[in-house]
């Protein structure tokens, strides 16, 4: 260790700067451009020409890697290409089309066919009648389930009478096999039973048993005449309907498999190309439904398989439909009749959305049925099972919704006309007008509002609440916009009976929809008043505690439309309205809804003292529910939120009072870590920014406050828990205080950030997942050591007191086995004593006196730093023998060319000692053939550059005595 001598190598910064710059070579502008194709000739293109010829002048060049910017200007970009190649092909379209005529007319056909995107589909209604229409009576089943004494046809029997006569005994049987009551069934005992059902029939019709299956499907259907739990009805069908279209797919597909043998057929096929089997199976199956001797499941059934009549006719679907809805005439029950007649418009919407006219007399037969409603025999159920009839009413509102949708689905404006004036001759029907206002166009309903408005007046309140009319009205003019004229005495009118609304569940269910109509076309004040009688309804008896959902919708719906918070808290209501969120998650959700809107609308800092007093307390409700049992990605997500408000955060030159912020923020936010390291960062900021702006004027005041802000991150960073944390934000503490002249408070920050090493436990937890905690500690030091170089010593705790009681710190750590880290810190902190004895530093800052000034060069201190130095290597050197001794000879490599290369970029080789040590370990690094052979010849050509340099040539010296080994 004694033998080794440092002495650093004189550097001249500036000169290196430039010969490490980039060579300036002239550029011809008008021949180049870097978006410019290259392009170059093919020789194959010119006949006679020489081998290897690059004339410009040939017809044939190429480009070469096009780029797609340039490609795109001559339209060769792949939009392009496939623009072109659709052109080319359009004649070829045109010349068949006009040659087979009926081509154009059968896509228009498909195209009617087919519904589009913009018709909403049966399935998203399901679910909200299964949740919507629930009981608590006992429901029951009745399970036909058939004798034993059913055979299967015999295969030889082919006579079409043999046929139809068994078809007929095996129905006979069903009608007249034993019968099974399922009885005090609970709702959740129903659904499962039918599921069985359902699974049941998949049963059967995969081990091939038809008639079981149809067995099965017809029991289902008969359920659908049942209305003993009136209630339950819609939802009854929802289930049932399922089943059938079940059975419809699974016919439909096997008479599918037959007509594709032996090939498939086109979907768009006609009933010439299905062949007689398939057509022979298809009839078969509509003779056992036509044997079925009850309206309903023989109704029912024939529509599941209405697609199927597409195997037998061109027009047996168009034939059909008018008679199914014919049958339907024949169903005394209104309620039972307006569900089949839902059914029947549902299949006829799924395949053949054409047959408009069919559509409408299911509608215009509807309108004829309500006049039933109140008859005998339906008030007389209702008496029995104690229903009233508001309630009863509702029960149809599933079935007429989804009838008028299909009838209003791409109608002319006439016919939607010509409904409305049906229905106010049938007195202004309450329950048929909500379906209308459900089930038209937004723009329709909005630009006739005011007409919709006199007809729900007129509608008889008995029967149907005015208020659900003006909740459907409202739901419309939510997606359109009535003439501007009338939106005042629109909303006018509608609150008028919306806030004579006793229930409040009632109420609120109407006040959330008319929320948005007011927020979107009215102000702050319109807006206010209707917050203040909602705040009047919901706070007697507590009953916003069961309205929840509507209040979070209100909430939602004003911040969509007032993304200027000043106003929005200016509204007096607004804050008390977030007083009636007192379940504490659902108020922290509404807390969190404020704040998304404000980080992502709020353009510009602001002080306003009444966004600021307000958003702090949303912020801080959202803090106080952070517990011990509260995940690491809800901390997080809500330490985002807070943060993105604080960064909002801006008093201008008034620093003192941004402080304050910041004082207030820290008492208020302390359970959340990254809202500390962010408030420790805005103060950072704030110094750096105060530094700048009142520079040269009051420097004692800014002296002071900067102080302040030291202290306050001071104070602050050993609250935080993340060990990492604490380092890299006393780093950056002091390094601000040091940019500010603060020079004890810069001493105290990098002190404490020595203290701290030692706590670096081996391993931290990243992301739920242990990880060695050595990579992180490396690069914090490595940071720390380029920072030293601008510290001036204290001068009562002698010299390079932070250099050494850093390398102190890491003589004692505790590091991994088998690990090199140690060693590896000594190499780096090399450099930056190489660097400390330069006559002048590579960088400084304003206004401080790094150690270059302090000693110039002084001689004792140069000898410090040298034996500082020489002591490091010797460490160094000792760890290389004991790798060899441990045969680590890869890791023994490693660190000896790392070695290598801080020598020859910072030690002076002129020293015959240093030279024949970096020789030594250039041969150590290559013995065993490790290294890198690119990075070792780049090494060797650096170093033969940098023999040329003057005061250089002792390098040419030594690189004859370099020499590569590799392991083969």
């Amino acid at each position: 260790m004694a033998a080794v001598q440092w002495h650093s190598r004189a550097r001249r910064y500036e000169s290196e700067l430039q010969s490490c710059g980039l060579e300036v070579a002239p550029v011809e502008f008008s021949d180049y451009h870097p978006l410019k194709s290259i392009t170059v000739t093919d020789s194959k293109s010119r006949r006679g020409a020489r081998k290897g010829s690059t004339s410009s002048s040939s017809s044939s060049s190429s480009s070469v890697a096009p780029d797609p910017l340039s490609s795109m200007l001559d339209g060769t970009d792949p939009l392009s290409m496939f623009a072109a190649a659709s052109a080319s092909e359009s004649p070829l379209t045109l010349s068949q089309s006009s040659s087979t005529g009926d081509v154009g007319r059968g896509k228009r056909r498909e195209k009617e066919d087919e519904v589009g995107v913009d018709f909403e589909p049966w399935s998203s209604k399901r679910g909200e009648i299964l949740a919507r229409f629930t009981t608590t009576e006992k429901l029951s089943i009745n399970l036909f389930m058939g004798s034993d004494k059913g055979k299967a046809p015999s295969l030889a029997s082919s006579a079409v009478s043999e046929k139809v006569r068994t078809r007929l005994e095996e129905l006979d049987d069903l009608e007249e096999g034993s019968q099974r009551e399922l009885l005090n069934l609970s709702q959740q005992d129903y659904v499962n039973r039918i599921e069985e059902l359902n699974q049941s029939l998949k049963e059967a019709w995969a081990s091939d048993q038809k008639v079981k299956a149809l067995k099965i499907v017809i029991q289902c259907s008969k359920l659908l005449s049942d209305t003993a739990v009136i209630q339950f009805y819609p939802s009854k069908f929802v289930l049932i309907t399922d089943i059938l279209d079940t059975f419809g797919r699974l016919v439909y597909e096997r008479i599918w498999s037959m007509c594709s043998d032996p090939r498939p057929i086109p979907d768009s096929f006609t009933a010439d190309e299905v062949n007689d089997t398939a057509k022979e199976t298809c009839l078969n199956w509509f003779f056992k439904i036509a044997s079925i001797r009850e309206l309903i499941p023989r109704l029912y059934v024939e529509v599941a398989l209405l697609k199927c009549n597409r195997f037998l006719t061109k027009c047996g679907i168009q034939e059909t439909v008018p008679r199914l809805t014919a049958m339907i005439r024949g169903i005394g029950d209104p309620l039972v009749a307006v569900y089949a007649r839902a059914y029947l418009c549902r299949i006829g919407m799924e395949v053949a959305p054409h047959l408009k006219d069919s559509l409408n007399k299911n509608f215009f037969d509807l309108l004829g049925t309500f006049r039933q409603i109140h008859g005998d025999s339906v008030q007389n159920q209702l008496v029995l099972q104690r229903v009233e009839i508001p309630v009863y009413l509702t029960l149809y509102s599933p079935a007429i919704h989804w009838i008028l949708q299909c009838v209003s689905y791409r109608a002319p404006e006439a016919l939607l006309t010509e409904m409305m004036e049906r229905c106010k001759k049938l007195g202004n029907n309450a329950l048929l007008l909500n379906s209308v206002m459900w089930a038209f166009r937004a723009e329709f309903i909005a630009t006739r509002a005011t007409d919709f408005i006199g007809m729900i007046k007129d509608c008889d309140e008995a029967g149907f609440p005015k208020h659900l009319l003006f909740g459907s009205l409202g739901r419309s003019l939510a997606c359109a916009d009535p003439p501007e004229a009338e939106r005042l005495p629109i909303l006018n009118e509608a609150w008028k009976v919306i806030t004579k609304v006793r229930s409040p569940q009632d109420y609120i269910n109407c006040a959330e929809i008319w929320v948005e109509f007011t927020c979107r076309h009215f102000t702050k004040r319109e807006v206010n008043t209707v917050l203040s009688d909602i705040i009047k309804h919901m706070t007697p008896d507590r009953a916003f505690e069961d309205a929840y959902p509507q209040l979070q919708s209100v909430i939602k719906k004003i911040l969509t439309y007032f993304h200027d918070f000043s106003v929005l808290f200016s509204m007096e209501r607004f804050l008390p309205f977030m007083d009636m969120f007192q379940k504490d998650s659902v108020r922290v959700e509404v807390c969190r809804s404020i704040m998304d809107v404000f980080i992502k609308h709020q353009q510009e800092p602001t002080r306003d003292p009444v966004i600021l007093n307000a958003l702090l307390h949303v912020c801080k409700t959202m803090h106080d529910s952070v517990n011990a049992l509260t995940l690491e990605d809800e901390k997080r997500s809500l330490a985002l939120l807070i943060n993105g408000f604080i960064r909002m955060v801006s008093f201008g030159r008034d620093f003192e009072q941004q402080l304050s912020f910041c004082v207030e923020a820290r008492a208020t936010f302390c359970n959340l870590e990254p809202v500390l390291v962010q408030l420790i960062h805005t103060v950072n900021q704030l110094a750096m920014e105060t530094r700048r702006v009142m520079r040269g004027s009051h420097s004692r005041k800014t002296a002071a406050f900067v102080r302040a802000c030291a202290a306050y991150s001071f104070i602050t960073i050993p609250s935080l828990t993340s060990i990492f944390s604490r380092l890299n934000l006393y780093l950056l503490s002091g390094q601000v205080a040091l940019a500010n002249q603060c020079l004890s408070q810069a001493d105290a920050f990098l002190k404490a950030a020595v203290s701290v090493l030692p706590e670096v436990p081996r391993s931290i937890s990243i992301e739920g997942k242990l990880r060695s905690s050595e990579g992180f500690l490396l690069d914090f030091i490595n940071n720390f050591l380029s920072a030293l170089l601008v510290v001036p010593d204290h001068p009562e705790a002698g010299v390079l007191f932070l250099v050494r009681g850093l390398l102190n710190m890491v003589q004692d750590y505790t590091w991994e086995d088998n690990s090199d880290a140690k060693v590896q810190v000594y190499i780096s902190a090399l450099p930056l004593l190489a660097a400390m004895s330069q006559e002048s530093y590579l960088y400084s800052i304003p206004k401080v006196d790094s150690n270059e000034t302090l000693y110039g060069g002084d001689p004792k201190f140069l000898a410090e730093i040298n034996k500082l130095c020489e002591t490091l290597i010797g460490q160094v050197l000792d760890h290389l023998k004991t790798l060899g001794r441990d045969e680590s000879v890869h890791r023994q490599g490693c660190l000896a060319f790392s070695l290598f290369g801080c020598l020859l970029a910072h030690g002076d080789l002129r020293n015959n000692k240093l030279n024949q040590l970096a020789v030594n370990l250039w041969n150590l690094s290559h013995k065993q053939g490790y290294c890198n052979t690119r990075t070792s010849v780049r090494t060797l050509e650096f170093i033969k550059h940098q023999a040329q340099q003057p005061d250089m040539a002792h390098l040419s010296d030594m690189i004859q005595r370099l020499t590569l080994q590799s392991r083969t």
